[in-house]
């Protein structure tokens, strides 16, 4: 997610982080922005005390700025972030939206907090996850699909559809290989690929000793703010806003 963001310059004052796992990712981007405000979006696990140590580690200062902390459940039930439209510079957000009802719905969020010439930078679980899974022969193992089996061409045309400008996609296969079966369902109960069950590992004999997971990246711009949505591809723009330019003719 780094990487993603060394190929952009973008001037940063506030960055709505979602989720912060807990407090980890805002050690590192207050390390990589030093002067700014972290808003943290932090999982329904932690604590805000968990958080407030992560700040103190990555910046003393940073405990005394005037930042907003909400819970990730309140995103999951009313789709709304808790921070003001036109708030923040850079929305990062690393393995969530596989795990919303609606991504169009954060993105329209994303959209509605940052301010013009923002980005929005994010990866999540492509529909390929978990793959080797799938051919196991049984009822044993309660697979569950991805909230959001979204390829990375759906990302991109919903991040069009939603007004953002000049989005980049692209994907990577990682193939996890373990040793032990123990190891596989411990990460296949935190990815919730499936049903948690203790007795899994007797109940099946046949579990795969890897695990593939399709992360898919993507960042977009929120450029021309002050038009309004087009509508058949042509954009309405308020008569408000139309400056006009007086000429002075000399004789």
């Amino acid at each position: 997610m780094l990487q993603k963001l060394d190929i952009v310059k973008l001037d940063v004052r506030d960055i709505l982080v979602i989720p912060d796992y807990p407090g980890n990712h805002h050690a590192v981007l207050a390390k990589r922005f030093p002067h700014a405000r972290i808003h943290s979006v932090i999982e329904d696990e932690s604590s805000r005390l968990q958080l407030w140590i992560a700040k103190a580690r990555a910046n003393w200062q940073s405990i005394f700025r005037v930042t907003k902390t909400s819970a990730l459940a309140h995103v999951h039930a009313s789709n709304k972030f808790d921070i003001p439209n036109n708030s923040v510079d850079l929305v990062f957000s690393n393995l969530l939206l596989h795990d919303l009802t609606d991504p169009k719905l954060f993105l329209r969020e994303c959209w509605r907090v940052l301010r013009e010439g923002g980005l929005v930078v994010f990866s999540y679980l492509g529909p390929d996850t978990g793959k080797e899974l799938r051919a196991i022969q049984g009822s044993a193992l309660q697979l569950k699909n991805l909230r959001s089996p979204w390829d990375m061409h759906d990302l991109g045309d919903a991040l069009v559809a939603e007004r953002f400008s000049d989005p980049v996609m692209d994907m990577e296969n990682l193939t996890l290989d373990y040793e032990r079966p123990q190891l596989l369902l411990g990460d296949v109960e935190a990815l919730k690929l499936a049903n948690a069950n203790p007795h899994l590992e007797a109940e099946i004999s046949d579990l795969p000793e890897k695990l593939t997971l399709e992360i898919v990246y993507g960042h977009a711009w929120a450029l021309g703010k002050h038009l309004a949505k087009s509508q058949d591809s042509v954009a309405y723009i308020d008569v408000n806003q139309i400056g006009r330019k007086t000429r002075t003719d000399s004789h």
